[in-house]
């Protein structure tokens, strides 16, 4: 290895399995001293335990790395900053924060009940800011920065099935994007990615995806953006998919019309198709592609017999 991570502290959410765990063991291998922070629980945020984040502290430490295990949600501030804590009080700093830490509560926005939103919101959106503000407070002062990882979803445009997921991970860009231009001075980066890889979650998604990869793809990336071959980069969302990286656009200004004074309904029905128009979602292009080729599967079926 290149020890990219060569006496950087980094704390993990979510390291206990999939693409936590692939980053964890990642970030040791490269020479970083690893906070492992899960607790444990299923897909759906239940049953929480800790013996994974301890096994993998001792499969680091086998391999002649440095970790400790925490056992916090990140769902609270308290929790947030032991996790973050954990770090400063064992090697004296915190360099990177990696969040992955997610559950899933999939259903229809017109069938979703409050805990089903409540509990996504808090586990992904929330659980990013917790630790980002314990280990951004610490960051700031120190020498050297430090860098936030966040990740997202390519369902941040836009989910079928899941509006709470796809709603917290849009949140998680908006949160990404304004640490990096809040404390670009204090020399912390924020960045994001939008991984597609298999893993427990994966498994739910509710359509099928043109492309796929695994966590271990997903590692050398954001042991990259932990470096400081990195501190350039910030303020990013991007793709991680097996052999792919690519990067989002940021948010602009597309097409603009001017009323002559002010703007009347009639008036924008009248203009705003042929001036401004719309930005049209690619998912619902998606959408309509699928629809045609499972009619079209079905009338070979349905033929055939």
């Amino acid at each position: 290895m290149s020890e990219f991570l060569e006496g950087k502290v980094v704390a993990i959410t979510g390291a206990g399995g999939g693409i936590g765990r692939a980053v964890a063991l990642a970030a040791a291998a490269e020479g970083a001293k690893v906070v492992v922070a899960d607790i444990g629980v299923s897909v759906a945020g239940e049953d929480p335990h800790s013996e994974v984040a301890e096994a993998l502290v001792g499969e680091i430490m086998a391999a002649g790395g440095e970790a400790v295990a925490v056992a916090e949600s990140v769902t609270s501030l308290d929790g947030g900053e032991k996790i973050i804590g954990a770090g400063v009080e064992k090697w004296g700093r915190i360099d990177g924060v990696v969040a992955v830490a997610g559950i899933l509560r999939e259903r229809m926005l017109f069938n979703m009940s409050e805990d089903e939103w409540d509990a996504v919101i808090e586990t992904h959106l929330k659980g990013h800011f917790t630790v980002f503000r314990a280990a951004s407070a610490i960051m700031r002062k120190q020498e050297g920065g430090g860098s936030l990882v966040a990740f997202t979803s390519g369902a941040f445009a836009g989910s079928v099935a899941q509006a709470n997921y796809a709603a917290a991970k849009g949140g998680i860009v908006s949160l990404v994007r304004s640490a990096a231009v809040g404390l670009n001075r204090y020399g912390v980066t924020a960045n994001a990615i939008a991984p597609v890889a298999r893993t427990r979650m994966s498994a739910n998604v509710p359509m099928e995806l043109a492309e796929m990869g695994d966590p271990e793809d997903i590692a050398p990336l954001v042991v990259y953006l932990l470096s400081d071959r990195a501190k350039h980069v910030t303020g990013q969302v991007y793709t991680s998919v097996g052999p792919k990286i690519a990067v989002w656009n940021q948010p602009r200004e597309v097409r603009a019309v001017y009323a002559d004074g002010r703007w009347t309904p009639e008036a924008i029905a009248a203009r705003l198709d042929s001036t401004v128009g719309q930005e049209r979602m690619p998912l619902l292009d998606q959408l309509e592609e699928y629809r045609k080729a499972a009619e079209a599967k079905a009338a070979a079926e349905a033929a055939g017999s």
